[in-house]
Order: structure tokens, then sequence, then C-alpha cells
């Protein structure tokens, strides 16, 4: 097992046996909760990350959070959070592209150059990186232009919403490069590791003065940093008098890659006082399936929906559940992830299984999903996203299923405005046939909410992009940038 201090587990992003990068220990802060209530969200920030990447000097660390969490935010408060009557939505989509990954990708490259500092890192960092719609952009705008990186970013390109591709395409800087890729995300996850892991590319790299890193939940830089949310959704409620402190909430979260509902199991390990944690699957139900069965089997059709950014059959973070769940068994780690790898599956013991009754499984098909953006607008005359409308639609069965009325933010996961066409047929059948951007006024005009300054650009902005490629051609893709060939 591969040791190494946060600074160079941020800069690796990923293990060289292609394992994922975990704390030692996840850092108990019960005894200091109340010293929390009072935080902003970027005292929050400090006082959280701080407990894990401890060899961050806390002024450099402050430095990079006031850097992230400035103005590039349209709400003082960062990360609002929003009440309906039935339950309250934490809205991380507030950052410059709209979707929670900002919440990260905001501060992970002044974590990466203060961490190259600290390692005393002469190299060019190469931040190679799939995305499923929303990480891509989000590493794109905090990378662009970073003195020292270049950023490569692979979409399945008719996998993402046309905003999202659109964002992408037309990202500006001289050390970005967008490429989209005939297949789905798990191709192109799949693929980025394998380049990650080619030992003649890597000593190529290292002849040539750079190294990969990642910018998705895979980089431990990457998902610390989301246990922040989940403190400050509850010391919000705690504040507005909504619940009593050391009160117990639920948090129900769209997820497919497994990282944002496991930075919130790693803010219940911290003492955060989190009474279940629903895990929302869309249509690629295969989370609802392993916590249901024990069993994860990827072998299944992929399908493509409304919700792209949970279109995902490998959902790389949960492979850091497993190992917390399996006290530490690396052995046992390793031999599911290459039961996965040689066919398609893995079953954890019982033991293991027992371990899962903190979390509820449920999905919601795209009937339900549109049902419940246009419930939530009609009712309560607030307009969501397509995944958060899964989580929404698995909280109605959650509810139904077990009884259970505690309190339970609902994580919004990216702004309606990326998703226009989804949503407003929601609303609407009579939209179907309008484009992407002819629907982002009628949605402004339909629901009061001002247009985002980062679609408002995208009318005018130029197309830069417009390499399409094969899995199998992705690696000759990065040689060439990256050696400018």
């Amino acid at each position: 097992m591969e040791k190494l201090p946060a600074s160079a587990a941020i800069l690796k992003g990923i293990a060289n046996d292609g394992g994922l990068f975990v704390p030692d220990e996840i850092p108990f802060v019960g005894n200091e909760l109340k010293n929390c209530i009072d935080m902003n969200y970027k005292e929050l920030a400090s006082f959280i990350i701080s407990k894990f990447f401890t060899d961050i000097d806390k002024k450099e660390l402050d430095e990079c959070i006031d850097l992230a969490y400035d103005n590039k935010f349209d709400s003082d408060e960062i990360v609002p959070l929003k009440k309906t009557k039935k339950a309250f939505y934490l809205e991380l989509y507030h950052g410059p592209t709209l979707a929670f990954k900002d919440m990260a990708l905001c501060l992970l490259p002044h974590l990466m150059k203060t961490s190259a500092k600290i390692q005393n890192l002469k190299k060019q960092i190469v931040i190679l990186t799939a995305t499923s719609g929303d990480t891509g952009k989000a590493a794109l705008e905090g990378f662009a232009n970073v003195e020292g990186t270049k950023i490569i970013v692979f979409f399945p390109k008719n996998g993402v919403s046309e905003i999202q591709r659109r964002q992408m395409i037309t990202q500006v800087g001289n050390n970005t490069k967008v490429i989209g890729i005939d297949g789905n995300f798990d191709d192109a996850q799949s693929e980025v590791k394998n380049i990650f892991n080619d030992a003649t590319l890597k000593d190529q790299l290292d002849e040539n003065g750079y190294m990969f890193s990642s910018a998705n939940s895979i980089n431990i830089g990457r998902l610390v940093p989301q246990v922040v949310y989940y403190f400050h959704g509850y010391m919000e409620l705690v504040r507005r008098g909504e619940i009593d402190f050391g009160e117990k909430i639920n948090f129900d979260v769209p997820t497919g890659n497994f990282g944002n509902i496991l930075a919130a199991y790693y803010a219940r390990k911290m003492g955060l006082p989190i009474n279940k944690l629903i895990c929302s699957s869309n249509d690629n139900k295969v989370l609802f399936d392993f916590l249901s069965t024990g069993t994860y089997d990827k072998e299944r059709n992929f399908i493509v929906t409304i919700s792209p950014s949970m279109d995902i059959l490998v959902s790389s973070n949960l492979e850091r559940l497993i190992y917390d769940i399996s006290s530490k068994n690396t052995d046992l780690v390793r031999m599911f992830m290459d039961n996965l790898n040689k066919e398609g599956k893995y079953t954890i013991t019982d033991d293991m299984k027992k371990e899962l009754n903190l979390f509820y499984g449920g999905f919601a098909n795209e009937e339900e999903t549109l049902d419940s953006i246009k419930h939530n607008f009609e009712n309560y005359n607030y307009l969501i996203d397509t995944h958060t409308a899964v989580a929404d639609a698995v909280y109605e069965k959650y509810v139904k299923d077990t009884g259970d009325k505690t309190k339970t933010i609902i994580v919004s996961t990216a702004s309606p405005f990326k998703f226009t066409k989804s949503v407003m047929r929601a609303l609407d059948e009579k939209y179907i046939n309008y484009d992407d951007m002819e629907l982002v006024d009628i949605m402004s005009r339909v629901s009061g909410l001002k247009i985002p300054e980062a679609v408002e650009k995208l009318k005018i902005n130029s197309i830069i992009h417009k390499t399409i490629c094969k899995k199998q051609e992705m690696k000759t893709e990065v040689i060439k940038f990256i050696m400018n060939k």
C-alpha cells in the first residue's frame, strides 16, 4: 500500500497500482461541532479541509480558499439552502459553471499549486479527465491558463446536454484541450485510467518534464472539499431554528460516480448528525442494485438519460467505501476491483453488507423525473434540474416506503439552465421541438429566474475545440497535445 502526504496525493491523483488515495483516518470533530454554527462557508471550509490535508500550512490553505470562493459565485452564501413544503434543497450550482463540481474545482488548482510548492515539484502537471458532463467544464474553468498546467477533457459526444457540450467546446485557454469520443462516459473513464497506468507513457512524460494528475473525484483533492457543504447545510438548519443542535437529518444525493454521497458519508464519520443517506440513481441503477443486493454488476445495457451526469455504470468512488466497510482490507478491495475488471461484477461479504444499512438506495425513471420537475414548479414555484429531480422523486419513494419524517436536505447539483430542453419539456410538451439555446430565454420568462451569465455568454462564444476520436485513439490525442505534435 502506497502512503503519501496529502500534498503528494493531490498531485498524483491516482496511486501507482491504479487504486485511489484515502485518508489514513477520517478525522472526528464531533466535540468541536458547536464551533461550526457561526462559521461562514470559507471558515467552515478551512476548518474541515485542514483536518484532512495536514501538511498544507493553514495560512496557505486559507489563501487557496479565499481565491476559490470569491465573486465567481453569484450568491454571498456560496451555497444557498432553499425550503419548500416538501424538503430543503442545498443549491450547489451558484459557481461559474452552474454545477456542484465548482465547489471543489474552484479550489483544486490552488491546492495543486500549493502542493507543488510543498513537494518542490518542477514538472508541468497534465490534468487528464473524463467527464459525464459537469466535471469537464468546471475543471477547464479552474485550470484554464494556470501556469505550469495543461488540461485535457474527454466527453461522450452524444452523452451530454447541448448546454454542457457548448460550455466545454467554447472553452478558452492556451493550455486547454477538449475532445469528444465515440462512446459513453465509462468508455472515456476506463481509457483515462489505462492512460494513467501506462508505464511507458509515464516514463516518456517524465523525460519531457510532465506528470499526469486528475480533476475527477478520484483525486482526493476533489473529494475532500465536497465534505464541507454537508456541514454547511446542517448548520444552516440549526441557524434557522429548523432543527435543534445535535438532531439528526437525512441527506438525499443524486449520484452516479458515488463521489458526492461518499463526501456525505465522510461527513457522518466526522461526527455530523446524519440519520440516513439516500442514494438516488436514474435508469442506470447500478448503485441501487448494489445497495439492495451487495453485488456490483456493471454488465448491463448503458442507458442515455435526461440526467446525463449520472449515466455511469462504473462508480469509481465506491472503491473508497468498500475499503472503509471492509475494515481497510486492501487485499479484499483489490480482489473486488480485479473481479470487476475481469468478470464485470463482485459481491461483498455479509459483514460488509450490514454496513450498508446507513444507505437507502432508490432510482427514478425518466417519466418520474419529468413529473418531479413539473410537480415542484406547479406546487412550490421551484424549478429544479433533471438530476435534482431524480433525488426528489426518490425522496417521495423513501417517505412512502419508510414513513420517516426526519428533516431532509436534497442535494441540488445543477442549475435548470444547463438542461433547458428536458426541464421545459417537463413543464409542457409544446417545448419539445425548441433547441436548448432558444429555451434559455423561454425558461427565464416562464420561471422568473435570471439567466446566468455563464449561459448568456454561450450565445456569442465561438467554438474552439472540434476534435472527435474513438476510445482507442485517446492516448494518441493526449500525446499530440502534450508534445505539441
